[in-house]
């Protein structure tokens, strides 16, 4: 229990004073709509928010002083020519960092109950990464802070007031599940995944140890669904299929047992994705089938557009040239419904550039090379510069394309453009689909751009295998 001395330090630190700017900046929308213009705005400009009316409540009410980058970035966006403080908000260096422990000479946060878990330090890593951790509470325990390679902080076990987990332990988990998925859209899923493991199985601990409210039980189940997911999607793109099926399953279990249609639809996306690249497309047309049967009610055309997707891609693997087109009609017309409200949050990198680069891969699968090509240059000319491990992937996938079309010093130059921003992303399934333009352009090494991304292929490859 904290002192009183250190009570009143924490309670210095952070005054509970009104937003009363914000709350005029939302004007007669209710804070669930406001929400939703903020979750819309987050689109736009290509970032992550899970922001919700409680979000907005405890802005206006003053707990929460000063947003983190990403939601500063989406105010900005709505609110043109407003600075934080004009939006009501404490200048972000009398609030977080160093210069804010010093100025109030306060026990740190986590001291204080009122305040527990609503502390995130950023710290900027480099221009593509800022790395956030929770400094105090079950936000800590589910180990945010030690998903990098550069952090190696142990991850404790969870520890929850009274053996019981509440609000605090939900926000952390969709807290963790946010992190994670801002770290593999920028650097891939190699170096994280044996980390996010560890917030996954104090998840389900959490889940374990009891829930007294109903609705934090859903918040719990739904997020310890999503990270499972997560968990899953980077085994997956490590090439570890067979973790990568069994955390599937694990969420398609926790969507089950709690009747989240949501998660479901989502568990089976993955799902049908993993078993196109494992080589059982009729898992995969059948696993994105039971997922549209899953969103069908969601309100959301982009996601089953997405899922059509998913479908096409299995079709297109079996030879199914017609099963794949109609898929694929289904899918345009599906995304051209614009997007919703209702679309889920880790649907943020499914935009043109997404939808191209998966027709690319279905063309390409049925042996069309130059259209193929063609949706794979619109992919990665489109694609928003946040999502690197996409800009690589799809900068592979054009080269494998222009590979089949004939194009092979275009090939070349494009696979070594893909090699050159692995140096940023870890992803064994880029470097599987480099491998293969690599043997299929060993023939053609007297063309000087083909033997000059050879050289490189193979410096690469052998420093990867160097690593530790």
């Amino acid at each position: 229990m904290a002192s009183p001395t250190a009570k009143s330090a924490s309670s210095r630190t952070v005054p509970a004073r009104p937003n009363t700017a914000f709350r005029q900046l939302r004007g007669r929308l209710s804070p669930g709509e406001f929400a939703a213009a903020v979750r819309r705005s987050a689109r736009e400009i290509g970032e992550q928010v899970s922001c919700d009316a409680r979000y907005v409540g405890r802005v206006e009410s003053g707990e929460i002083r000063c947003p983190n980058y990403a939601y500063e970035r989406v105010f900005r966006h709505m609110f043109p020519g407003l600075a934080l403080p004009d939006m009501g908000f404490a200048p972000r260096e009398t609030v977080r960092g160093r210069g804010a422990r010093t100025a109030v000479n306060a026990a740190p946060l986590a001291l204080d109950p009122d305040h527990r878990d609503t502390c995130i330090q950023i710290c900027e890593e480099s221009d593509v990464l800022r790395r956030a951790f929770i400094t105090g509470g079950p936000a800590a325990a589910l180990g945010i802070a030690a998903l990098h390679p550069a952090e190696a902080a142990a991850v404790p076990r969870p520890r929850t007031p009274g053996g019981r987990a509440g609000a605090a332990e939900a926000t952390a988990v969709e807290e963790a599940v946010r992190r994670i998925r801002l770290l593999d859209d920028r650097h891939g899923a190699e170096g994280i995944y044996r980390r996010a493991t560890a917030p996954l199985r104090a998840a389900y601990d959490l889940l374990d140890s009891g829930v007294q409210r109903r609705s934090v039980a859903d918040r719990l189940h739904s997020g310890a669904g999503e990270l499972a997911i997560t968990v899953g999607w980077l085994a997956h793109d490590s090439g570890r299929f067979g973790d990568a099926r069994s955390h599937y399953a694990e969420a398609l279990a926790t969507a089950r047992v709690c009747g989240d249609a949501a998660l479901e639809a989502h568990a089976f996306c993955n799902t049908a994705f993993l078993a196109r690249d494992a080589d059982r497309p009729r898992e995969a047309v059948r696993a994105a089938q039971a997922a549209q049967q899953a969103a069908k009610h969601l309100g959301s055309p982009r996601l089953l557009s997405l899922l059509a997707l998913r479908e096409a891609g299995g079709w297109a693997v079996l030879g199914d040239r017609s099963g794949c087109e109609q898929a694929l009609s289904r899918a345009e017309r599906l995304f051209a419904g614009g997007t919703a409200d209702n679309d889920p949050e880790w649907m943020t990198f499914y935009g043109e550039a997404e939808l191209a680069g998966l027709e690319a891969q279905c063309w390409s699968a049925l042996g069309d090379g130059e259209r193929a090509a063609e949706l794979a240059r619109r992919a990665v000319s489109l694609q928003d510069p946040h999502f690197t491990r996409n800009i690589a992937l799809f900068t592979a996938e054009l080269a494998g394309d222009l590979t089949d079309s004939g194009a092979l010093e275009e090939a070349a130059a494009a696979g070594t453009r893909a090699l050159a921003l692995l140096d940023q992303v870890g992803s064994a399934r880029i470097r599987a689909m480099l491998d293969r333009t690599a043997r299929r352009l060993h023939a053609h090494r007297g063309l000087g751009p083909v033997a000059d991304f050879l050289e490189r292929h193979t410096a690469s490859a052998g420093a990867v295998a160097a690593a530790p």
